[in-house]
């Protein structure tokens, strides 16, 4: 199957640059996964599409402000590090600028020393390892010193850096957000709750790999990045319950929708556990974990445009795409909303 394939035209005007003032009012467009038959609404209008008995399951990842500015110690050169994987206590794994002057031995200072870190292993592809030298605790020190680690479609500044945080965050350690949580205001999850609809937690760390370009020409050939996840056993036990009630499983996102259909895959059924995932879902796959999907637009040719399209179909995934273009709808981390339904 071709890369290509998946591809359609984006005017770059439509990717969204700053975040909607008010979460749930961004726009949602319905695509009936069995018909292609597409409705227009606004994202608050979710609450009509789910029914009592079903199951919202959503992604509470927490963002760490994993982007730092440092030095180069013997140089003073400056150095761009993101923090993508917790390896080992102090030890992590991360994407650097420029990593051709990052060696095993080199020291980046952050903050006049605030923090440090040192590099213990190179990689491919940017890739460092660095063991972090700091007093206190890590991850005070990361808010202190660190950013939002946005994509790198957004060139505006983030004013407000919990924009980038869905409103029920949780478990730190995603190097990017679950972007479809980011339209959920506190009072939209309290309504859909009130109408008799069970929410549900798992998590999975986003990795970067999620903005990576696929460079192979067919989708049998890419390798897809490995992301941590979990699932508790009050949640495997109420999805069990939901599938045995003959009520639909909705997962919030790709990422909740990989979690989901791992554990499905591996296991045969939901149950708890926790581990690392790299499943790849492209048109073929059968999906066993989840019904119906709450997910954003993705960009051209990406595997996510990909796992959408195994779940309704790659021609109406694009001809919903191209009529998202043609309405003006905001694209990407920051834009509009899909509802994928049968």
């Amino acid at each position: 199957m071709r890369v290509e394939d998946f591809d359609y035209n984006l005017p770059e005007e439509l990717i969204a640059q700053t975040p909607l003032k008010i979460r749930d009012q961004s726009r949602l467009l319905v695509l009936d996964k069995k018909t292609g038959e597409i409705e227009h609404k606004h994202f608050r209008d979710i609450i009509n599409y789910l029914n009592e008995g079903d199951t919202l399951v959503l992604n509470d990842t927490k963002v760490l402000p994993a982007r730092l500015i440092g030095v180069k110690e013997e140089t003073n050169a400056v150095i761009e590090v993101l923090l993508l994987k917790n390896t080992d206590n102090d030890n992590w794994e991360c994407l650097v600028k420029p990593a051709r002057r990052i060696k095993v031995g080199t020291v980046v200072s952050f903050g006049d020393g605030k923090l440090k870190a040192k590099c213990i292993k190179e990689a491919d592809e940017g890739i460092r390892y660095f063991e972090f030298i700091y007093e206190g605790i890590f991850l005070e020190v990361l808010e202190d010193l660190g950013t939002m680690p946005l994509p790198p479609y957004i060139h505006e500044t983030l004013k407000d850096q919990s924009r980038y945080q869905t409103v029920y965050a949780k478990e730190v350690g995603s190097a990017a957000a679950p972007t479809a949580g980011l339209h959920f205001t506190k009072e939209l999850l309290d309504e859909i709750k009130n109408k008799g609809i069970n929410i549900c937690y798992v998590t999975l760390h986003v990795g970067l790999g999620t903005f990576r370009p696929v460079s192979v020409d067919t989708i049998e050939e890419h390798k897809m990045h490995s992301e941590y996840y979990q699932m508790s056993d009050e949640v495997a036990k109420k999805l069990t319950e939901t599938r045995k009630n003959g009520k639909k499983i909705i997962a919030v996102g790709t990422t909740s929708t990989r979690t989901l259909e791992t554990i499905m895959t591996k296991y045969g059924e939901f149950k708890e556990c926790s581990g690392f995932t790299d499943i790849f879902i492209y048109p073929g796959y059968k999906f066993k974990g989840i019904d119906n999907l709450i997910t954003n637009f993705h960009l051209p040719k990406s595997t996510l445009v990909m796992l959408v399209s195994a779940l309704a179909g790659r021609e109406n995934i694009l001809n919903a795409y191209n009529v998202a273009v043609q309405e003006k709808y905001r694209f990407f981390s920051f834009g509009d909303a899909m509802y994928i339904k049968e």
